[in-house]
Protein backbone atom coordinates (compact mmCIF):
# COMPACT_ATOMS: atom_id res chain seq x y z
CA UNK A 1 0.00 0.00 0.00
CA UNK A 2 2.58 2.43 1.06
CA UNK A 3 4.49 1.87 -2.85
CA UNK A 4 1.11 2.54 -4.19
CA UNK A 5 0.23 5.46 -2.54
CA UNK A 6 3.89 7.05 -3.32
CA UNK A 7 3.43 6.21 -7.21
CA UNK A 8 0.17 7.82 -6.84
CA UNK A 9 1.80 11.09 -5.34
CA UNK A 10 4.70 10.87 -7.46
CA UNK A 11 1.69 10.88 -10.65
CA UNK A 12 -0.11 13.62 -9.23
CA UNK A 13 3.04 15.73 -9.18
CA UNK A 14 4.03 14.88 -12.37
CA UNK A 15 0.81 15.79 -13.64
CA UNK A 16 1.01 18.99 -11.59
CA UNK A 17 4.27 19.95 -12.99
CA UNK A 18 3.26 19.08 -16.28
CA UNK A 19 0.52 21.72 -16.31
CA UNK A 20 2.11 24.96 -14.63
CA UNK A 21 6.03 24.68 -15.55
CA UNK A 22 6.66 27.30 -17.90
CA UNK A 23 10.44 29.15 -18.50
CA UNK A 24 10.42 30.27 -15.08
CA UNK A 25 9.55 27.23 -13.11
CA UNK A 26 11.34 24.06 -12.33
CA UNK A 27 10.68 20.65 -14.27
CA UNK A 28 9.85 17.45 -12.82
CA UNK A 29 9.82 14.11 -14.59
CA UNK A 30 9.19 10.63 -13.02
CA UNK A 31 12.33 8.69 -12.57
CA UNK A 32 12.34 4.65 -12.54
CA UNK A 33 13.21 3.07 -9.30
CA UNK A 34 16.20 1.86 -8.41
CA UNK A 35 17.12 -1.02 -6.19
CA UNK A 36 20.36 0.81 -5.48
CA UNK A 37 22.80 4.10 -6.51
CA UNK A 38 23.60 3.95 -10.05
CA UNK A 39 27.68 4.81 -10.56
CA UNK A 40 30.56 5.25 -12.81
CA UNK A 41 32.50 2.03 -12.79
CA UNK A 42 34.22 1.92 -9.14
CA UNK A 43 38.07 2.14 -8.34
CA UNK A 44 39.98 2.03 -5.27
CA UNK A 45 39.77 4.38 -2.78
CA UNK A 46 41.20 7.75 -3.27
CA UNK A 47 41.46 11.38 -1.69
CA UNK A 48 43.22 10.16 1.96
CA UNK A 49 43.76 7.10 4.24
CA UNK A 50 42.13 4.13 4.63
CA UNK A 51 40.03 3.90 8.13
CA UNK A 52 41.92 2.06 11.06
CA UNK A 53 40.91 0.07 14.14
CA UNK A 54 37.75 -1.66 13.85
CA UNK A 55 36.22 0.35 11.06
CA UNK A 56 36.62 -0.97 7.48
CA UNK A 57 36.19 1.13 3.92
CA UNK A 58 32.82 -1.01 3.44
CA UNK A 59 31.55 0.56 -0.28
CA UNK A 60 35.01 2.16 -0.84
CA UNK A 61 34.89 2.34 -4.64
CA UNK A 62 31.32 1.38 -4.91
CA UNK A 63 27.49 2.76 -4.42
CA UNK A 64 26.54 2.28 -1.01
CA UNK A 65 24.39 -0.97 -0.77
CA UNK A 66 21.78 0.63 1.47
CA UNK A 67 18.30 0.22 0.21
CA UNK A 68 17.23 3.63 -1.71
CA UNK A 69 13.35 5.15 -1.61
CA UNK A 70 10.81 3.34 -3.87
CA UNK A 71 10.27 6.28 -6.19
CA UNK A 72 12.09 8.97 -7.73
CA UNK A 73 11.80 12.10 -9.38
CA UNK A 74 14.47 14.70 -11.79
CA UNK A 75 14.51 17.99 -10.67
CA UNK A 76 15.79 20.75 -13.20
CA UNK A 77 16.15 24.02 -12.37
CA UNK A 78 14.08 26.97 -14.48
CA UNK A 79 16.97 27.93 -16.20
CA UNK A 80 17.48 24.58 -17.35
CA UNK A 81 21.10 24.64 -16.52
CA UNK A 82 21.32 21.26 -13.97
CA UNK A 83 19.63 18.22 -13.27
CA UNK A 84 19.13 15.38 -11.20
CA UNK A 85 17.03 12.80 -9.34
CA UNK A 86 15.69 12.72 -5.83
CA UNK A 87 12.93 10.81 -3.73
CA UNK A 88 9.71 12.09 -4.47
CA UNK A 89 8.95 13.22 -1.33
CA UNK A 90 12.29 15.00 -0.70
CA UNK A 91 11.58 19.18 -1.40
CA UNK A 92 14.28 21.68 -3.25
CA UNK A 93 14.33 25.21 -2.18
CA UNK A 94 16.65 27.70 -5.02
CA UNK A 95 17.84 30.91 -2.66
CA UNK A 96 20.51 33.91 -3.61
CA UNK A 97 23.95 33.08 -4.68
CA UNK A 98 26.39 31.85 -1.45
CA UNK A 99 28.78 34.87 -0.22
CA UNK A 100 31.35 35.24 -2.51
CA UNK A 101 29.90 33.47 -5.74
CA UNK A 102 29.50 34.78 -9.28
CA UNK A 103 26.19 36.81 -10.16
CA UNK A 104 23.94 34.72 -11.28
CA UNK A 105 25.05 31.07 -9.42
CA UNK A 106 22.64 28.48 -8.02
CA UNK A 107 22.13 27.94 -4.64
CA UNK A 108 19.73 24.75 -4.59
CA UNK A 109 19.00 23.20 -1.32
CA UNK A 110 17.62 19.72 -0.88
CA UNK A 111 15.71 18.55 2.65
CA UNK A 112 13.56 15.38 3.06
CA UNK A 113 9.99 15.55 2.89
CA UNK A 114 9.63 16.85 7.24
CA UNK A 115 12.48 19.76 6.13
CA UNK A 116 15.54 18.15 7.50
CA UNK A 117 18.46 19.53 5.11
CA UNK A 118 20.16 16.86 3.46
CA UNK A 119 22.79 18.54 0.62
CA UNK A 120 23.00 22.18 -0.79
CA UNK A 121 23.95 22.42 -4.76
CA UNK A 122 26.15 25.05 -5.20
CA UNK A 123 27.56 27.00 -8.61
CA UNK A 124 30.51 29.58 -9.24
CA UNK A 125 32.16 29.10 -6.26
CA UNK A 126 35.44 30.55 -5.83
CA UNK A 127 38.29 27.58 -5.09
CA UNK A 128 40.19 27.43 -2.41
CA UNK A 129 43.76 27.26 -2.88
CA UNK A 130 45.97 24.61 -0.75
CA UNK A 131 46.71 26.80 2.29
CA UNK A 132 49.04 25.01 4.82
CA UNK A 133 48.20 23.10 7.86
CA UNK A 134 49.70 23.08 11.75
CA UNK A 135 50.53 20.05 12.47
CA UNK A 136 49.39 20.72 15.76
CA UNK A 137 45.95 22.02 14.52
CA UNK A 138 45.43 18.83 11.87
CA UNK A 139 43.49 15.97 12.93
CA UNK A 140 42.97 12.37 11.57
CA UNK A 141 41.06 11.59 8.77
CA UNK A 142 39.47 8.63 7.26
CA UNK A 143 37.95 7.98 3.66
CA UNK A 144 34.99 5.30 4.27
CA UNK A 145 33.85 5.68 0.76
CA UNK A 146 34.97 7.13 -2.64
CA UNK A 147 33.32 6.65 -6.29
CA UNK A 148 34.39 8.00 -9.44
CA UNK A 149 32.06 10.35 -10.72
CA UNK A 150 31.53 11.54 -14.46
CA UNK A 151 31.15 15.53 -14.25
CA UNK A 152 32.65 18.21 -15.63
CA UNK A 153 36.19 19.82 -14.10
CA UNK A 154 38.65 22.20 -15.30
CA UNK A 155 42.42 20.63 -14.32
CA UNK A 156 44.94 22.08 -12.74
CA UNK A 157 47.04 21.92 -9.47
CA UNK A 158 46.03 19.44 -6.95
CA UNK A 159 42.70 18.71 -8.58
CA UNK A 160 41.76 15.00 -8.60
CA UNK A 161 39.07 12.74 -10.70
CA UNK A 162 35.91 14.27 -9.15
CA UNK A 163 34.72 11.61 -6.94
CA UNK A 164 31.43 11.23 -4.15
CA UNK A 165 33.14 10.74 -0.92
CA UNK A 166 32.07 10.26 2.46
CA UNK A 167 34.75 11.08 4.92
CA UNK A 168 35.46 11.03 8.65
CA UNK A 169 37.77 13.52 10.38
CA UNK A 170 38.24 13.05 14.04
CA UNK A 171 37.31 16.17 16.69
CA UNK A 172 36.02 15.51 20.42
CA UNK A 173 33.79 12.99 18.23
CA UNK A 174 33.97 11.67 14.90
CA UNK A 175 32.42 13.91 12.29
CA UNK A 176 30.97 12.66 8.62
CA UNK A 177 30.87 14.57 5.36
CA UNK A 178 29.34 13.66 2.04
CA UNK A 179 29.63 15.32 -0.98
CA UNK A 180 31.22 16.30 -4.84
CA UNK A 181 34.93 16.65 -4.47
CA UNK A 182 38.20 17.38 -7.16
CA UNK A 183 40.78 18.66 -4.89
CA UNK A 184 43.22 16.99 -3.50
CA UNK A 185 43.86 16.89 0.46
CA UNK A 186 46.62 18.74 1.76
CA UNK A 187 47.31 16.29 4.58
CA UNK A 188 50.40 14.63 6.58
CA UNK A 189 50.76 11.21 8.41
CA UNK A 190 47.51 10.52 7.76
CA UNK A 191 46.08 13.63 9.50
CA UNK A 192 44.21 16.93 8.26
CA UNK A 193 43.22 20.56 9.01
CA UNK A 194 40.17 20.88 7.18
CA UNK A 195 38.20 18.97 3.95
CA UNK A 196 36.50 20.35 0.94
CA UNK A 197 33.59 19.15 -0.62
CA UNK A 198 34.60 21.27 -3.71
CA UNK A 199 34.82 20.47 -8.05
CA UNK A 200 36.90 22.97 -9.93
CA UNK A 201 34.33 23.47 -12.93
CA UNK A 202 35.18 24.95 -16.76
CA UNK A 203 34.23 28.67 -17.66
CA UNK A 204 30.39 29.29 -17.00
CA UNK A 205 30.16 26.78 -14.25
CA UNK A 206 33.07 28.30 -11.89
CA UNK A 207 33.59 25.75 -8.63
CA UNK A 208 30.56 24.07 -7.31
CA UNK A 209 29.80 21.79 -4.73
CA UNK A 210 27.18 19.34 -4.09
CA UNK A 211 27.47 18.16 -0.83
CA UNK A 212 25.91 18.58 2.87
CA UNK A 213 28.84 21.00 3.45
CA UNK A 214 31.48 23.20 1.44
CA UNK A 215 34.23 22.76 4.55
CA UNK A 216 34.50 20.60 7.00
CA UNK A 217 36.99 21.63 9.92
CA UNK A 218 36.47 19.66 13.25
CA UNK A 219 33.96 21.64 15.34
CA UNK A 220 34.43 22.42 18.69
CA UNK A 221 32.29 21.15 21.65
CA UNK A 222 30.38 24.06 21.64
CA UNK A 223 29.58 24.74 18.26
CA UNK A 224 26.74 23.86 16.38
CA UNK A 225 27.36 20.03 14.83
CA UNK A 226 24.71 19.95 11.88
CA UNK A 227 24.78 19.41 8.84
CA UNK A 228 27.40 17.01 9.79
CA UNK A 229 26.70 13.51 11.00
CA UNK A 230 28.42 12.69 14.26
CA UNK A 231 29.76 9.05 15.58
CA UNK A 232 31.14 7.60 18.48
CA UNK A 233 33.52 5.92 16.88
CA UNK A 234 34.58 5.40 13.33
CA UNK A 235 33.03 1.63 13.19
CA UNK A 236 29.67 3.39 13.66
CA UNK A 237 30.55 5.80 10.64
CA UNK A 238 31.48 2.82 8.54
CA UNK A 239 28.21 1.27 9.93
CA UNK A 240 26.16 4.41 8.63
CA UNK A 241 27.54 4.36 4.98
CA UNK A 242 27.40 0.44 4.45
CA UNK A 243 23.47 0.13 6.08
CA UNK A 244 21.86 3.72 6.03
CA UNK A 245 19.16 4.63 3.39
CA UNK A 246 19.43 8.08 4.04
CA UNK A 247 22.92 7.61 3.03
CA UNK A 248 21.90 5.90 0.05
CA UNK A 249 19.27 8.42 -1.28
CA UNK A 250 21.73 11.26 -0.72
CA UNK A 251 24.61 9.60 -2.78
CA UNK A 252 22.37 8.42 -5.47
CA UNK A 253 21.03 12.13 -5.74
CA UNK A 254 24.45 13.54 -5.73
CA UNK A 255 25.93 10.96 -8.36
CA UNK A 256 23.06 12.01 -10.61
CA UNK A 257 24.36 15.35 -11.03
CA UNK A 258 23.95 16.14 -14.73
CA UNK A 259 25.08 19.88 -16.40
CA UNK A 260 22.76 20.45 -19.24
CA UNK A 261 24.70 23.99 -20.18
CA UNK A 262 28.34 24.95 -19.76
Amino acid sequence: MRALRGAAALAVAVLLAGCGAGAGAPVWTGVPSAGTASAAPGGPSAGGPTPSGSATATGAGTPSPGATSATWKTYTDPAKKVRFELPADWIVQSTGPAAGAAPGSLHIEVKKGDGTFVAALQTGLPVPTSAPCDPAQAKPYSVLNSVPVTVPFADGPAVITPRFVFRVIQGYKYFGSFGLTALATSAQDGKACRLVNIVPGPAGIGGYSFADTVEVVPPSPQAQVAPLSSFDTLAQASAYVRDSGDFADAQRMIMSLAFTQS
